[in-house]
């Protein structure tokens, strides 16, 4: 089991950046594909980014390849969202996510496919 603490978020102007932290305490972190989502009011919870467990494969949506990155310390039980040049659009609450896997290489894309979740961090852009 694994819980997770997201941490990151706050208010900025868009075109500003800012870097979301996802914690996780537990036993063998390395053992889990990570993943990042966000919920908008009224909206369904959509995957940002994903990353398997051994950091090698990732994954972006359209919208955000080029401006976000997500990676990984699996020393620090630790996965990152870097998210550069931040729009109007990007408000929501960003979630952490992870899953069990026994492959190293495999990235997740639905919610459904994830077994446990951070409490999310809110992300606020003014235009």
């Amino acid at each position: 089991q694994v819980q997770l603490v997201e941490s990151g978020g706050g208010l900025v102007q868009a075109g500003d950046s800012l870097r979301l932290t996802c914690a996780a305490s537990g036993r063998a972190f390395n053992m889990y594909s990570m993943g990042w989502f966000r919920q908008a009011p009224g909206k369904e919870r959509e995957c940002v980014s994903a990353i398997s467990r051994n950091g090698g494969n990732t994954y972006y949506t359209n919208s955000d390849k080029g401006r976000f990155t997500i990676s990984r310390d699996n020393a620090k039980n630790t996965v990152y969202l870097q998210m550069n040049s931040l729009k109007p659009e990007d408000p929501a609450v960003y979630y952490c996510a992870a899953r069990a896997t026994p492959s190293e290489t495999s990235t997740f894309l639905q919610a459904s496919d994830y077994n446990y979740w951070g409490q999310g961090t809110q992300v606020t852009v003014s235009s």
